[in-house]
Protein backbone atom coordinates (compact mmCIF):
# COMPACT_ATOMS: atom_id res chain seq x y z
CA UNK A 1 0.00 0.00 0.00
CA UNK A 2 0.54 3.41 -0.77
CA UNK A 3 0.95 5.76 2.28
CA UNK A 4 0.28 9.12 2.23
CA UNK A 5 2.91 10.36 5.02
CA UNK A 6 1.93 12.56 7.81
CA UNK A 7 4.76 13.36 10.23
CA UNK A 8 3.91 12.90 13.72
CA UNK A 9 5.67 14.92 16.83
CA UNK A 10 5.36 12.14 19.05
CA UNK A 11 7.67 9.62 16.63
CA UNK A 12 10.17 12.14 16.83
CA UNK A 13 10.30 13.08 12.75
CA UNK A 14 8.64 9.43 11.53
CA UNK A 15 5.70 9.53 9.61
CA UNK A 16 2.40 7.75 10.38
CA UNK A 17 1.15 5.50 7.13
CA UNK A 18 -2.22 6.18 6.34
CA UNK A 19 -3.56 3.98 3.47
CA UNK A 20 -4.62 5.21 0.48
CA UNK A 21 -4.45 3.23 -2.70
CA UNK A 22 -2.86 0.67 -4.18
CA UNK A 23 0.92 0.40 -5.31
CA UNK A 24 -0.21 -0.06 -8.94
CA UNK A 25 -2.26 3.68 -8.99
CA UNK A 26 -0.97 6.77 -9.11
CA UNK A 27 1.08 7.91 -6.16
CA UNK A 28 0.10 11.05 -3.66
CA UNK A 29 1.13 14.23 -4.75
CA UNK A 30 4.25 14.53 -2.68
CA UNK A 31 5.60 11.62 -3.80
CA UNK A 32 4.91 12.26 -7.38
CA UNK A 33 6.14 15.46 -7.20
CA UNK A 34 9.25 13.80 -6.75
CA UNK A 35 9.37 11.37 -9.15
CA UNK A 36 11.47 12.52 -11.84
CA UNK A 37 14.42 13.81 -9.69
CA UNK A 38 14.62 11.31 -7.65
CA UNK A 39 14.75 8.51 -10.80
CA UNK A 40 17.44 10.58 -12.16
CA UNK A 41 19.83 10.55 -9.04
CA UNK A 42 19.41 7.50 -8.33
CA UNK A 43 19.31 5.77 -11.64
CA UNK A 44 22.55 7.69 -12.25
CA UNK A 45 23.64 6.71 -8.91
CA UNK A 46 23.02 2.91 -9.32
CA UNK A 47 24.79 2.79 -12.61
CA UNK A 48 28.22 4.59 -10.69
CA UNK A 49 27.65 2.21 -8.31
CA UNK A 50 28.37 -0.92 -10.35
CA UNK A 51 31.18 0.97 -12.12
CA UNK A 52 32.74 1.40 -9.03
CA UNK A 53 32.46 -2.16 -8.27
CA UNK A 54 34.22 -3.13 -10.75
CA UNK A 55 37.05 -0.62 -11.12
CA UNK A 56 38.16 -1.48 -7.35
CA UNK A 57 37.61 -5.49 -8.65
CA UNK A 58 40.30 -5.06 -11.20
CA UNK A 59 42.21 -2.37 -8.43
CA UNK A 60 42.11 -5.74 -6.33
CA UNK A 61 42.97 -8.43 -9.12
CA UNK A 62 46.31 -6.79 -9.85
CA UNK A 63 47.37 -7.62 -5.86
CA UNK A 64 47.39 -11.33 -7.03
CA UNK A 65 48.34 -10.60 -10.93
CA UNK A 66 50.18 -7.26 -11.42
CA UNK A 67 50.30 -8.57 -15.23
CA UNK A 68 46.60 -8.17 -15.27
CA UNK A 69 45.46 -5.36 -18.25
CA UNK A 70 49.44 -3.85 -17.55
CA UNK A 71 49.21 -2.97 -21.37
CA UNK A 72 46.31 -0.45 -21.20
CA UNK A 73 47.88 2.82 -19.42
CA UNK A 74 44.28 3.71 -18.49
CA UNK A 75 44.12 0.98 -15.74
CA UNK A 76 46.86 1.21 -14.41
CA UNK A 77 46.58 0.66 -10.31
CA UNK A 78 47.57 4.41 -9.55
CA UNK A 79 44.23 5.40 -11.54
CA UNK A 80 41.87 2.45 -10.91
CA UNK A 81 42.16 2.99 -7.49
CA UNK A 82 41.13 6.48 -7.04
CA UNK A 83 38.80 6.12 -9.95
CA UNK A 84 36.63 3.60 -7.69
CA UNK A 85 36.88 5.40 -4.46
CA UNK A 86 35.96 8.45 -6.37
CA UNK A 87 33.17 7.06 -8.46
CA UNK A 88 32.12 5.43 -5.25
CA UNK A 89 31.65 8.65 -3.21
CA UNK A 90 30.70 10.99 -5.79
CA UNK A 91 28.89 8.65 -8.23
CA UNK A 92 27.03 6.69 -5.47
CA UNK A 93 27.24 8.19 -2.28
CA UNK A 94 26.41 12.08 -2.55
CA UNK A 95 23.52 11.85 -5.36
CA UNK A 96 21.53 8.94 -3.21
CA UNK A 97 22.46 11.13 -0.03
CA UNK A 98 20.35 13.98 -2.11
CA UNK A 99 17.96 12.17 -3.14
CA UNK A 100 16.87 10.86 -0.03
CA UNK A 101 17.30 14.27 1.76
CA UNK A 102 15.08 15.84 -1.02
CA UNK A 103 12.44 12.91 -0.32
CA UNK A 104 12.95 13.50 3.53
CA UNK A 105 12.22 16.93 3.38
CA UNK A 106 9.27 16.80 1.23
CA UNK A 107 7.97 13.93 3.25
CA UNK A 108 8.51 15.80 7.09
CA UNK A 109 7.57 19.55 5.74
CA UNK A 110 4.11 17.89 3.77
CA UNK A 111 4.72 20.18 0.54
CA UNK A 112 5.87 18.79 -3.15
CA UNK A 113 8.85 19.85 -4.79
CA UNK A 114 8.14 22.54 -6.89
CA UNK A 115 9.71 23.25 -10.02
CA UNK A 116 11.15 19.64 -10.96
CA UNK A 117 12.88 20.32 -13.75
CA UNK A 118 15.68 22.08 -12.47
CA UNK A 119 17.03 19.16 -9.97
CA UNK A 120 16.50 17.23 -12.69
CA UNK A 121 18.20 19.26 -14.68
CA UNK A 122 20.66 19.35 -11.58
CA UNK A 123 21.01 15.73 -11.08
CA UNK A 124 22.28 15.17 -15.11
CA UNK A 125 24.58 17.61 -14.71
CA UNK A 126 25.55 16.07 -11.63
CA UNK A 127 26.35 12.63 -13.58
CA UNK A 128 28.00 14.65 -16.07
CA UNK A 129 30.97 16.00 -13.54
CA UNK A 130 31.55 12.20 -12.22
CA UNK A 131 31.79 11.30 -16.21
CA UNK A 132 34.34 14.08 -16.88
CA UNK A 133 35.99 13.44 -12.95
CA UNK A 134 36.49 9.81 -13.63
CA UNK A 135 38.08 10.49 -17.08
CA UNK A 136 40.41 12.96 -16.28
CA UNK A 137 41.36 10.41 -13.24
CA UNK A 138 41.81 7.42 -15.76
CA UNK A 139 43.78 9.79 -18.50
CA UNK A 140 46.13 10.49 -15.97
CA UNK A 141 45.01 14.05 -14.86
CA UNK A 142 43.95 13.26 -11.49
CA UNK A 143 44.76 16.44 -9.01
CA UNK A 144 47.24 13.95 -6.69
CA UNK A 145 45.00 14.81 -3.53
CA UNK A 146 43.26 12.04 -1.62
CA UNK A 147 39.18 12.64 -2.49
CA UNK A 148 39.65 15.67 -4.27
CA UNK A 149 41.28 13.90 -8.04
CA UNK A 150 38.68 15.20 -10.12
CA UNK A 151 40.20 17.74 -12.17
CA UNK A 152 39.03 21.02 -12.71
CA UNK A 153 36.28 20.68 -15.01
CA UNK A 154 34.56 18.21 -13.52
CA UNK A 155 35.13 19.79 -9.69
CA UNK A 156 33.33 23.00 -11.11
CA UNK A 157 30.13 21.32 -12.82
CA UNK A 158 29.44 19.30 -9.61
CA UNK A 159 29.63 22.41 -7.54
CA UNK A 160 27.07 24.23 -9.06
CA UNK A 161 25.20 20.73 -10.06
CA UNK A 162 25.12 20.59 -6.18
CA UNK A 163 24.46 23.97 -5.33
CA UNK A 164 20.98 23.71 -7.41
CA UNK A 165 19.53 20.88 -5.47
CA UNK A 166 20.61 22.48 -2.25
CA UNK A 167 18.96 25.70 -3.54
CA UNK A 168 16.05 23.53 -4.10
CA UNK A 169 15.78 21.53 -0.94
CA UNK A 170 15.96 24.90 1.41
CA UNK A 171 13.26 26.33 -1.05
CA UNK A 172 11.40 23.10 -0.17
CA UNK A 173 11.88 23.28 3.43
CA UNK A 174 10.89 26.75 3.27
CA UNK A 175 7.59 26.41 2.33
CA UNK A 176 6.73 23.17 4.38
CA UNK A 177 3.24 22.94 5.81
CA UNK A 178 4.65 21.27 8.91
CA UNK A 179 6.21 23.75 10.56
CA UNK A 180 7.87 21.81 13.12
CA UNK A 181 11.23 20.85 13.32
CA UNK A 182 12.34 17.13 13.35
CA UNK A 183 15.51 15.77 14.49
CA UNK A 184 16.41 14.55 10.89
CA UNK A 185 15.84 18.04 9.48
CA UNK A 186 18.91 19.68 11.67
CA UNK A 187 21.63 16.59 10.15
CA UNK A 188 19.97 17.47 6.64
CA UNK A 189 19.97 21.27 6.43
CA UNK A 190 23.59 21.27 8.18
CA UNK A 191 24.69 18.60 5.76
CA UNK A 192 23.71 21.16 3.01
CA UNK A 193 25.51 23.83 3.66
CA UNK A 194 28.80 21.54 4.60
CA UNK A 195 29.57 20.49 1.29
CA UNK A 196 29.72 23.17 -0.09
CA UNK A 197 32.01 24.82 2.38
CA UNK A 198 34.32 22.20 2.73
CA UNK A 199 34.48 21.99 -1.59
CA UNK A 200 35.13 24.66 -2.10
CA UNK A 201 37.54 25.60 0.11
CA UNK A 202 39.85 22.52 -0.54
CA UNK A 203 39.45 23.56 -4.27
CA UNK A 204 40.28 26.75 -3.66
CA UNK A 205 43.30 26.36 -1.42
CA UNK A 206 44.75 23.00 -3.16
CA UNK A 207 43.93 23.74 -7.16
CA UNK A 208 43.06 26.97 -7.66
CA UNK A 209 45.30 28.96 -5.93
CA UNK A 210 47.72 26.12 -4.22
CA UNK A 211 49.18 26.52 -0.75
CA UNK A 212 52.62 25.41 -0.12
CA UNK A 213 54.77 22.73 1.58
CA UNK A 214 53.29 20.68 4.15
CA UNK A 215 49.78 23.01 4.57
CA UNK A 216 48.48 20.87 1.46
CA UNK A 217 48.55 17.78 3.48
CA UNK A 218 46.75 19.93 6.77
CA UNK A 219 44.07 21.19 3.71
CA UNK A 220 43.85 17.77 2.37
CA UNK A 221 43.29 15.88 5.68
CA UNK A 222 40.57 18.01 6.91
CA UNK A 223 38.43 18.05 4.10
CA UNK A 224 38.85 14.44 3.73
CA UNK A 225 37.98 14.04 7.23
CA UNK A 226 35.37 16.28 7.05
CA UNK A 227 33.61 14.89 3.82
CA UNK A 228 33.64 10.71 5.01
CA UNK A 229 33.31 11.27 8.25
CA UNK A 230 30.88 14.55 9.17
CA UNK A 231 29.23 15.19 5.99
CA UNK A 232 28.18 11.23 5.80
CA UNK A 233 27.27 10.94 9.18
CA UNK A 234 25.01 13.83 8.65
CA UNK A 235 22.91 12.43 5.59
CA UNK A 236 22.81 8.84 6.59
CA UNK A 237 22.07 9.97 10.34
CA UNK A 238 19.45 12.00 9.59
CA UNK A 239 18.16 8.94 7.33
CA UNK A 240 18.53 7.00 10.29
CA UNK A 241 16.61 9.01 12.32
CA UNK A 242 13.34 9.01 10.05
CA UNK A 243 13.13 5.39 9.51
CA UNK A 244 13.94 3.86 12.89
CA UNK A 245 11.02 5.25 14.59
CA UNK A 246 8.83 4.32 11.33
CA UNK A 247 9.79 0.69 11.41
CA UNK A 248 10.06 0.29 14.84
CA UNK A 249 6.76 1.70 16.04
CA UNK A 250 8.40 3.31 18.75
CA UNK A 251 9.15 6.97 19.24
CA UNK A 252 12.64 8.17 18.67
CA UNK A 253 14.49 8.31 22.09
CA UNK A 254 14.98 11.10 23.15
CA UNK A 255 14.81 14.34 21.36
CA UNK A 256 17.40 16.01 23.32
CA UNK A 257 20.08 13.23 22.96
CA UNK A 258 19.63 13.52 19.34
CA UNK A 259 20.47 17.47 20.12
CA UNK A 260 22.78 16.74 22.01
CA UNK A 261 24.72 14.34 19.34
CA UNK A 262 24.34 16.72 16.44
CA UNK A 263 26.22 19.51 18.19
CA UNK A 264 28.86 17.45 19.80
CA UNK A 265 29.36 16.13 16.26
CA UNK A 266 29.45 19.29 14.66
CA UNK A 267 31.46 20.85 17.08
CA UNK A 268 34.32 17.53 17.60
CA UNK A 269 34.33 15.93 13.90
CA UNK A 270 35.01 19.10 12.12
CA UNK A 271 39.18 19.03 13.86
CA UNK A 272 39.80 15.95 12.64
CA UNK A 273 41.83 14.04 10.24
CA UNK A 274 45.50 15.05 10.74
CA UNK A 275 47.38 11.52 12.14
CA UNK A 276 49.28 11.58 15.39
CA UNK A 277 52.85 11.75 13.66
CA UNK A 278 51.97 14.54 10.61
CA UNK A 279 55.02 16.55 9.50
CA UNK A 280 53.00 19.55 11.11
CA UNK A 281 53.35 21.47 13.93
CA UNK A 282 52.52 19.89 17.03
CA UNK A 283 49.77 21.33 17.94
CA UNK A 284 47.66 20.69 15.09
CA UNK A 285 47.97 16.72 15.08
CA UNK A 286 47.01 17.21 19.31
CA UNK A 287 43.95 18.81 18.46
CA UNK A 288 42.88 16.83 16.01
CA UNK A 289 43.49 13.55 18.37
CA UNK A 290 41.78 14.70 21.04
CA UNK A 291 38.87 16.48 18.87
CA UNK A 292 38.96 12.40 17.63
CA UNK A 293 38.63 11.00 21.22
CA UNK A 294 35.76 13.19 22.14
CA UNK A 295 33.57 12.29 18.79
CA UNK A 296 32.91 9.27 20.87
CA UNK A 297 30.76 11.05 22.52
CA UNK A 298 28.16 11.65 19.88
CA UNK A 299 29.06 8.27 18.27
CA UNK A 300 27.98 6.43 21.53
CA UNK A 301 24.64 8.89 21.64
CA UNK A 302 23.98 8.00 18.52
CA UNK A 303 24.31 4.55 19.13
CA UNK A 304 22.41 5.07 22.59
CA UNK A 305 19.07 6.31 20.95
CA UNK A 306 18.85 3.46 18.46
CA UNK A 307 19.12 1.01 20.95
CA UNK A 308 16.55 2.35 23.26
CA UNK A 309 14.39 3.21 19.89
CA UNK A 310 14.68 -0.36 18.91
CA UNK A 311 14.31 -1.86 22.43
CA UNK A 312 10.66 -3.50 22.59
CA UNK A 313 9.81 -3.40 19.07
CA UNK A 314 6.97 -5.37 18.01
CA UNK A 315 7.35 -4.90 14.04
CA UNK A 316 8.05 -7.88 12.10
CA UNK A 317 10.54 -7.37 8.61
CA UNK A 318 11.23 -10.13 6.38
CA UNK A 319 14.88 -10.65 6.38
CA UNK A 320 16.76 -8.64 3.92
CA UNK A 321 14.18 -6.11 4.17
CA UNK A 322 14.93 -1.89 3.90
CA UNK A 323 15.44 -2.35 7.90
CA UNK A 324 17.65 -4.92 8.04
CA UNK A 325 19.94 -2.31 5.23
CA UNK A 326 19.56 0.73 8.11
CA UNK A 327 20.50 -1.25 11.37
CA UNK A 328 23.07 -2.74 9.47
CA UNK A 329 24.36 0.79 8.55
CA UNK A 330 24.14 2.13 12.23
CA UNK A 331 25.94 -0.77 13.60
CA UNK A 332 28.81 -0.10 10.90
CA UNK A 333 28.87 3.63 12.16
CA UNK A 334 29.49 2.66 15.33
CA UNK A 335 32.31 0.54 14.49
CA UNK A 336 33.95 2.50 11.69
CA UNK A 337 34.16 5.83 14.10
CA UNK A 338 35.32 3.32 16.72
CA UNK A 339 38.06 2.48 14.60
CA UNK A 340 38.59 6.21 13.81
CA UNK A 341 39.33 7.18 16.67
CA UNK A 342 41.27 4.17 18.24
CA UNK A 343 44.00 5.40 15.01
CA UNK A 344 43.64 8.71 16.93
CA UNK A 345 45.94 7.53 19.66
CA UNK A 346 49.60 7.35 19.00
CA UNK A 347 50.50 4.63 20.36
CA UNK A 348 47.89 2.60 18.09
CA UNK A 349 48.55 5.14 14.87
CA UNK A 350 52.50 3.82 15.09
CA UNK A 351 50.90 0.32 14.31
CA UNK A 352 48.11 0.90 11.82
CA UNK A 353 49.78 4.11 10.08
CA UNK A 354 50.69 3.01 6.43
CA UNK A 355 48.94 0.10 7.16
CA UNK A 356 45.71 -1.48 5.25
CA UNK A 357 44.11 -0.47 8.19
CA UNK A 358 43.07 2.99 7.38
CA UNK A 359 41.38 2.12 3.71
CA UNK A 360 39.28 -0.92 5.73
CA UNK A 361 38.42 2.08 8.02
CA UNK A 362 37.25 4.34 5.52
CA UNK A 363 35.24 1.62 3.16
CA UNK A 364 33.30 0.60 6.40
CA UNK A 365 32.11 4.48 6.55
CA UNK A 366 31.40 4.36 3.22
CA UNK A 367 29.95 0.94 2.09
CA UNK A 368 29.11 -0.47 5.33
CA UNK A 369 27.62 2.50 6.90
CA UNK A 370 26.54 4.93 4.22
CA UNK A 371 25.73 2.75 1.22
CA UNK A 372 23.94 0.26 3.64
CA UNK A 373 21.38 3.27 5.21
CA UNK A 374 21.19 4.29 1.38
CA UNK A 375 19.84 0.82 -0.01
CA UNK A 376 17.30 0.79 2.67
CA UNK A 377 16.19 3.85 2.34
CA UNK A 378 15.32 3.79 -1.34
CA UNK A 379 14.40 0.08 -1.42
CA UNK A 380 11.81 1.86 0.92
CA UNK A 381 10.82 5.03 -0.84
CA UNK A 382 11.31 4.29 -4.73
CA UNK A 383 8.37 1.98 -5.27
CA UNK A 384 5.96 4.96 -3.43
CA UNK A 385 7.74 7.94 -5.52
CA UNK A 386 6.82 5.85 -8.94
CA UNK A 387 3.86 3.90 -7.96
CA UNK A 388 5.48 0.73 -9.41
CA UNK A 389 6.07 -2.56 -7.39
CA UNK A 390 9.70 -3.50 -6.67
CA UNK A 391 10.16 -5.69 -9.43
CA UNK A 392 12.28 -8.23 -8.01
CA UNK A 393 11.80 -8.47 -3.82
CA UNK A 394 13.80 -11.33 -3.65
CA UNK A 395 16.65 -9.74 -5.44
CA UNK A 396 16.78 -7.05 -2.51
CA UNK A 397 17.24 -9.36 -0.21
CA UNK A 398 19.33 -11.32 -1.39
CA UNK A 399 21.40 -7.96 -2.15
CA UNK A 400 21.44 -7.48 1.62
CA UNK A 401 23.06 -11.02 2.32
CA UNK A 402 25.52 -10.52 -0.30
CA UNK A 403 26.64 -7.11 0.77
CA UNK A 404 26.79 -8.09 4.35
CA UNK A 405 28.70 -10.74 4.25
CA UNK A 406 30.79 -8.64 1.13
CA UNK A 407 31.48 -6.24 3.85
CA UNK A 408 32.23 -8.79 6.28
CA UNK A 409 34.48 -9.97 4.17
CA UNK A 410 36.52 -7.39 2.56
CA UNK A 411 37.09 -4.83 5.52
CA UNK A 412 37.68 -7.58 8.57
CA UNK A 413 40.78 -8.97 6.66
CA UNK A 414 41.99 -5.92 5.75
CA UNK A 415 41.51 -4.23 9.26
CA UNK A 416 43.13 -7.78 10.62
CA UNK A 417 45.79 -7.64 8.32
CA UNK A 418 46.81 -4.10 8.59
CA UNK A 419 47.49 -4.08 12.38
CA UNK A 420 49.72 -7.57 11.34
CA UNK A 421 51.53 -5.55 8.91
CA UNK A 422 52.47 -2.46 11.23
CA UNK A 423 53.70 -4.93 13.49
CA UNK A 424 55.95 -6.70 11.32
CA UNK A 425 56.94 -2.78 9.20
CA UNK A 426 58.30 -1.83 12.96
CA UNK A 427 59.84 -4.94 13.67
CA UNK A 428 64.00 -4.19 12.89
CA UNK A 429 64.38 -7.76 12.31
CA UNK A 430 61.47 -8.32 9.68
CA UNK A 431 62.19 -7.20 6.03
CA UNK A 432 59.87 -4.52 4.29
CA UNK A 433 59.33 -7.51 1.38
CA UNK A 434 58.11 -9.90 4.04
CA UNK A 435 55.59 -7.70 6.07
CA UNK A 436 54.56 -6.66 2.61
CA UNK A 437 54.02 -10.80 1.31
CA UNK A 438 52.47 -12.03 4.61
CA UNK A 439 49.34 -9.19 3.80
CA UNK A 440 48.75 -11.26 0.79
CA UNK A 441 46.47 -14.06 2.04
CA UNK A 442 44.36 -11.22 2.92
CA UNK A 443 43.81 -9.17 0.43
CA UNK A 444 43.20 -12.27 -1.47
CA UNK A 445 40.35 -12.89 0.86
CA UNK A 446 38.94 -9.33 0.54
CA UNK A 447 38.96 -10.06 -3.25
CA UNK A 448 36.26 -12.60 -2.48
CA UNK A 449 34.68 -9.93 -0.67
CA UNK A 450 34.45 -7.22 -3.40
CA UNK A 451 32.82 -9.75 -5.54
CA UNK A 452 30.11 -10.27 -3.41
CA UNK A 453 29.45 -6.61 -3.04
CA UNK A 454 29.96 -6.51 -6.76
CA UNK A 455 27.00 -9.27 -7.05
CA UNK A 456 25.19 -7.76 -4.51
CA UNK A 457 25.87 -3.71 -6.24
CA UNK A 458 24.68 -5.51 -9.94
CA UNK A 459 21.28 -6.34 -8.27
CA UNK A 460 20.61 -3.29 -6.55
CA UNK A 461 20.73 -1.43 -9.92
CA UNK A 462 18.85 -4.80 -11.58
CA UNK A 463 15.87 -3.47 -9.71
CA UNK A 464 16.40 0.18 -9.84
CA UNK A 465 16.76 0.28 -13.88
CA UNK A 466 13.69 -2.39 -14.29
CA UNK A 467 11.74 0.20 -11.93
CA UNK A 468 12.02 2.77 -14.22
CA UNK A 469 11.58 0.70 -17.53
CA UNK A 470 8.07 -0.63 -16.23
CA UNK A 471 7.33 2.96 -15.02
CA UNK A 472 8.58 4.18 -18.63
CA UNK A 473 6.77 1.71 -20.36
CA UNK A 474 3.39 2.44 -18.61
CA UNK A 475 3.96 6.21 -19.50
CA UNK A 476 4.23 5.48 -22.95
CA UNK A 477 1.14 3.20 -23.09
CA UNK A 478 -0.88 5.75 -21.36
CA UNK A 479 0.41 8.17 -24.12
CA UNK A 480 -0.11 6.10 -26.96
CA UNK A 481 -3.46 5.52 -25.65
CA UNK A 482 -4.70 9.43 -25.48
CA UNK A 483 -2.91 9.58 -29.03
CA UNK A 484 -5.32 6.75 -30.98
CA UNK A 485 -8.24 7.58 -28.65
CA UNK A 486 -11.15 8.81 -31.09
CA UNK A 487 -11.78 12.55 -31.07
CA UNK A 488 -15.22 14.10 -29.39
CA UNK A 489 -18.26 14.31 -31.75
CA UNK A 490 -19.47 17.67 -31.64
CA UNK A 491 -23.25 17.43 -32.31
CA UNK A 492 -25.90 19.78 -33.41
CA UNK A 493 -28.15 21.81 -31.70
CA UNK A 494 -31.03 19.65 -32.75
CA UNK A 495 -29.31 16.43 -32.86
CA UNK A 496 -29.20 17.63 -28.92
CA UNK A 497 -32.82 18.11 -28.96
CA UNK A 498 -33.79 14.50 -29.95
CA UNK A 499 -35.11 16.01 -33.08
CA UNK A 500 -32.49 14.51 -35.83
CA UNK A 501 -33.38 16.78 -38.25
CA UNK A 502 -32.01 20.26 -38.50
CA UNK A 503 -34.02 23.54 -38.13
CA UNK A 504 -34.98 26.00 -41.02
CA UNK A 505 -32.92 29.06 -41.24
CA UNK A 506 -35.99 30.89 -40.71
CA UNK A 507 -36.90 29.28 -37.30
CA UNK A 508 -33.13 30.23 -36.21
CA UNK A 509 -33.84 33.86 -37.66
CA UNK A 510 -37.03 33.90 -35.71
CA UNK A 511 -35.56 32.79 -32.66
CA UNK A 512 -32.36 34.84 -32.99
CA UNK A 513 -34.72 38.41 -33.49
CA UNK A 514 -36.43 36.82 -30.58
CA UNK A 515 -33.42 36.97 -28.55
CA UNK A 516 -32.41 40.39 -29.91
CA UNK A 517 -35.45 41.60 -28.53
CA UNK A 518 -35.44 40.21 -25.33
Amino acid sequence: MIASEKPDSNLGGASVPVPQCGIGSLAPPIDASLRLPLLALFGGAAFWLVVSSVLAMIASIKFHAPDFLAACPWLTYGRVQPAADNALLYGFCIPAGLGVALWLFAQLGQAPLRGVIVPVIAAKLWHLGVLVGLAGILSGNSTGFAWLEFPRAGSVILFFAYLLLALWAMMNFAARRERALFPSHWFLVAALFWFPWIYSTANLFLVACPARGVVQFAINSWFASNLLFVWLALVGIATAFYFLPKFSGRPLQSYYLALFAFWTLILFGTWCGIPPDAPLPAWMPALSSVAATLTVVPVLAVGVIAWQTLCGSTHCEPKGGPFCFIRFGLASFVLSSLMLIATACPRISRVTEFTWFGPAQTQLQLYGFFAMTMFGAIYHLLPRVVGVELPFPKLARLQFWLSMLGVLLFIVPLAIGGVAQGMKLNHPNIAFLDATKAMLPFLRTSTVGLLLILLGNSLFALNIFAMTFVWEKALVKKAFAIVIAPLPVLRSPALRDGSGEKPPASASLRRDQGEVKV
